[in-house]
């Protein structure tokens, strides 16, 4: 038997012990656990430490270890020790040979299974002593499924504020698991805004749902900036979308006027176009989509939000612009891996005084764009092109206090004729 045993206990205390572990209890020369675990085991004959200063404890747990002294230590920690808990430090102190863990159900299996949700997708996160930068990316991301371990600092009302602080194209709701496997078991099935002003136990676990937006009323929207959940997303990529402040700076750029022709190229869902058609009622916007995920989406953000002058095209740029009448504007949102072929056509079609807009993330596509203009500088199909990065920074909340959370830059590319 190696020497140092690990124990997970739950809130049910010895009684959810099996009667090995109970057995391993009462054989330890050293009991070691937190005041909450040691209080489990009053009647305990084994010299008991308490865990208060981590370090020190794991430093005399391994003199205790080189002594070789005889008999067993038991430590108890909280569900799976190594689940987000003690495990990892002890491995960090001590070789793995000297230990063995004996795993309780963890908090996060036992909040899955309170609310009768398989979990084998679920995204896990510890917030527990650490930042929320990680629960961030995956919010940012859609993630469907999230189950978080809270602490006193990143509890449910600030994880509520910040889901609404980060201003996302859908909602979450938070179930706030407290106490699992106490009698005093409590579960709060809440929205990021009724978390406000509430307070809850210290020892919970918030599950995060992804729901269906119900949809917004357009006569409240704003006639540009709209929100971006006020759009039909992808369901599996629900944050691959034109964000709203590059939506805003794509149609200064672009510069749509009444009755004029506009092409979205890779128009994704359809975000860029149902802004310039509410923009401009009376221009004939062609949004272009190779995707038939995509194209459904356009559908939809046409219904809900659009005129009869926005046209939804499915198919592939090039190929696809070929039968539609020729631009003044064109939007570049997504290229399909031919951004040479597609600026070479839309150079050949965009009426006199039109201009390229392009929006782009990566540095590959942006050179792309500045050879190409630079390689026809001589001909007759010559461009001049203006450069703006944004970088967009949302305030997020760390605790009590605020930071900044930058989103990916974009470039934004104009292209005019001289």
């Amino acid at each position: 038997m190696t020497p140092i045993q690990v124990v997970g206990i739950g809130l049910d205390g010895r009684e959810g012990l099996s009667p090995k572990l109970l057995q391993l209890v009462d054989q330890a020369a050293v009991l070691v656990g937190s005041p909450r675990h040691l209080s489990y085991f009053p009647d305990a004959v084994a010299e008991t430490w308490v865990l208060g200063d981590l370090k020190a404890s794991l430093d005399r747990l391994r003199r205790w270890l080189e002594a070789a002294k005889p008999g067993i230590a038991v430590v108890l920690a909280s569900g799976d020790p190594l689940f987000f808990g003690l495990g990892r430090l002890l491995l960090d102190h001590l070789s793995a040979e000297s230990l063995t863990f004996h795993p309780h159900l963890s908090a996060v299996q036992l909040a899955f299974s309170r609310l009768k949700l398989p979990w084998q997708g679920a995204t896990l996160i510890s917030a527990h002593g650490r930042s929320t930068e990680e629960l961030t990316t995956a919010l940012r991301r859609g993630d469907a499924l999230i189950a978080v371990l809270t602490d006193p600092t990143h509890n449910p009302t600030v994880l509520g504020q910040l889901i609404l602080t980060l201003g996302l194209p859908y909602s979450y709701r938070l179930t706030i698991c407290e106490n699992l496997g106490d009698d005093t078991e409590t579960i709060h099935r809440l929205t990021p805004e009724t978390t406000a002003g509430k307070t809850f136990a210290a020892l919970n676990v918030v599950v995060l749902e992804r729901q269906r937006e119900a949809g917004l009323d357009p006569e409240n929207l704003p006639l540009i900036g709209l929100p971006d959940r006020a759009f039909a997303t992808f369901s599996d990529r629900p944050g691959l979308i034109t964000k709203r402040d590059i939506r805003i700076q794509i149609l200064a750029d672009l510069d749509p006027r009444p009755g004029q022709v506009i092409w979205d190229i890779g128009a994704g869902t359809g975000s860029v176009s149902v802004e310039i058609n509410r923009l401009c009622p009376t221009a004939q916007v062609y949004a272009i989509e190779k995707t038939a995920a995509g194209h459904s989406l356009i559908q939809q953000n046409h219904r809900c939000l659009g005129n009869a002058n926005l046209h939804p095209i499915y198919g592939t740029a090039p190929d696809a612009l070929t039968s539609l009448p020729d631009p003044d504007r064109i939007f570049i949102g997504g290229s399909g891996g031919h951004l040479g072929e597609i600026l070479d056509r839309c150079a050949q079609r965009i009426r006199p005084q039109g201009c390229i807009v392009l929006a782009l993330a990566t540095l590959e596509h942006t050179s792309t764009v500045l050879d190409w203009a630079k390689g026809t500088a001589d001909s007759q199909f010559s461009w001049l092109a203006e450069l703006r990065q944004i970088q967009v920074q949302q305030g997020v909340q760390v605790g009590s206090l605020t930071r900044w959370q930058p989103l990916t830059p974009i470039t934004i590319i104009t292209l005019n004729r001289p």
